[in-house]
């Protein structure tokens, strides 16, 4: 066998198929999970070095025997992509308390239980790469996203502390930034799900907003295959940057956050610098 092992999650859908199917064509190795293994190689497509796996991320035990299934068929996990995520639109108000959690069981603690199940097979190598795909929305907030915002802020605080853990036993971490991509998220019944609740003062602004969004699906600019090779190059290259923008807009809109945020500081800065104890 030549080239890494590739552990994808979210694999048999959207940027997960064109994640493993980058990976494939550049030689190496993949282990692509989703609720149904074989939906899942049916739409990678059957090749030598692919070996799919059901794979319910919710599930911790689920989790534990895929990286063990994984380590049987290859004898190594190399990369590790925790790509797997959906999203529960609406204001906060009419999210229900059950969507809310649904929410960060999937997005956030998902993700954190097959990383858990990775990373002792990492550790003993002394080597590997967790990549975890969160959002332009994981550093920028805003209507409507309260509940993936904040599934997604937790992912990104989590890798930033991560990070440092790990990288004394050659594990390096990587957060991913995706801007808008043609992907299956706004597809409705698939990835989105709507608001639970009725809430008269948010009726207006829920129908016009729910528009927005519907028809803002199979218009985005990224380009979901171009952004996997993105992810295979950089995973082959030297080292791995803690995060990568990936899109112009996701760009364009973390730049004017920090410059927001550096506004903010300033606004305040002789009132906050005015916190310490006298000498």
């Amino acid at each position: 066998m030549t080239g890494n092992v590739w552990f994808i999650t979210g694999a048999g859908r959207g940027l997960g198929i064109d994640i493993a199917r980058s990976a494939l064509a550049a030689g190496h190795s993949v282990v692509a999970t989703g609720r149904d293994a074989a939906r899942v190689e049916q739409a990678v497509g059957a090749h030598e070095n692919l070996f799919a796996v059901a794979l319910d991320i919710t599930d911790p035990s689920a989790a534990e025997r895929a990286a063990a299934a994984a380590v049987d068929r290859f004898g190594r996990i190399d990369v590790l992509v925790n790509n797997a995520g959906n999203f529960y639109a609406g204001f906060f108000e009419i999210l229900s308390d059950e969507q809310f959690r649904a929410q960060m069981e999937t997005n956030f603690f998902g993700p954190l239980s097959v990383t858990r199940a990775v990373l002792p097979v990492m550790r003993e190598q002394r080597s590997g790469q967790v990549i975890t795909v969160t959002s332009t929305a994981g550093l920028v907030g805003g209507e409507f996203t309260s509940a993936y915002a904040a599934s997604k802020f937790a992912l990104e605080g989590w890798m930033e502390s991560l990070a440092p853990e790990v990288a004394p036993f050659g594990i390096e971490a990587m957060t991913v930034e995706p801007g808008f991509f043609r992907t299956e998220l706004l597809v409705e019944g698939f990835s989105t799900t709507w608001p639970a609740l009725d809430i008269a003062d948010y009726a207006e602004r829920t129908s016009q907003t729910i528009e927005t969004w519907k028809g803002m699906n199979g218009q985005q600019v990224g380009d979901p295959r171009k952004l996997a090779d993105a992810l295979v190059a950089i995973s082959d290259s030297p080292s791995l940057p803690p995060r990568f923008a990936a899109g112009a807009d996701a760009m364009g809109a973390i730049e004017a956050k920090l410059a927001t945020i550096q506004r903010q500081i300033d606004a305040y800065r002789d009132l906050s610098a005015s916190l310490s104890h006298d000498a």
